[in-house]
């Protein structure tokens, strides 16, 4: 897979949604070491609003429109910070993909990077004050890199999640800057940022999807052309 199309961006957000719900009461575990316990509900709930909204507006919208859209329904659907935050960079990425006829590995570090400048500017955060955008750096970076060199998307992605495994392991060391967290720094050393970690299952579940439409696109390839080579090689008595 080189590019996700819109019908492509709608079956996304149907597997975002299915990820946050799995990951729901890790996410609250997670977030319950210092902070409100929240997470795992406001991602669920909020990438659930999403994937309904998306849904309405795929088969007829660009890929702009598809991610103000969702980002819009994550707002009014689990408007807590994490929420809000994560609606932004929704809404910021798609206004930077705007023409966009496809979502490419080009397209994907636009939106990644314009995701993470957004929740920045809203949250007032920076990269290195254990939050999401210490994984969401690293992935833009490195989807930038495989644009210049011309890679294929799942590829792309693939790395891109290694680079914010690798990320999210380093936010165990850092002092939490921002939100419940702040209030215990000490306490939170030692432990990976939970913010981090949803930038980690959306990027981990944006690669698997990649990776199965790739291998669906080439299995359907193949079966074309065994079934060319049979019929090429028959004949009519």
């Amino acid at each position: 897979m080189d590019a996700m199309s819109s019908s492509d961006l709608g079956a996304l957000f149907g597997a975002w949604r299915t990820t946050f719900a799995e990951q729901r009461d890790y996410l609250i575990s997670l977030d319950g070491k210092v902070g409100d316990s929240d997470l795992g509900i406001t991602m669920a709930k909020a990438f659930a609003a999403a994937a309904d909204a998306v849904a309405a507006v795929t088969a007829i919208a660009p890929i702009s429109k598809i991610l103000i859209t969702a980002g819009a329904a994550m707002a009014k659907a689990a408007p807590s910070t994490m929420g809000t935050l994560t609606a932004t960079g929704f809404m910021r990425g798609g206004k930077a993909l705007e023409g966009a006829g496809a979502l490419g590995v080009r397209e994907a570090a636009l939106f990644w990077r314009a995701y993470g400048n957004g929740i920045a500017e809203r949250g007032k955060a920076k990269v290195g004050d254990k939050t999401i955008l210490d994984v969401i750096d690293p992935i833009a970076r490195t989807l930038e890199g495989t644009a210049e060199a011309g890679g294929r998307l799942a590829n792309a992605l693939a790395a891109a999640a290694v680079a914010a495994e690798e990320a999210l392991e380093s936010t165990k060391s850092m002092l939490a800057q921002h939100g419940k967290a702040a209030a215990f720094q000490e306490k939170s050393v030692g432990h990976q940022d939970a913010g981090a970690t949803v930038g980690v299952l959306m990027i981990q579940t944006m690669r698997d999807f990649a990776i199965s439409r790739s291998d669906a696109v080439r299995s359907q390839a193949d079966d074309q052309a065994a079934f060319g080579s049979e019929t090429s090689g028959g004949s009519l008595s």
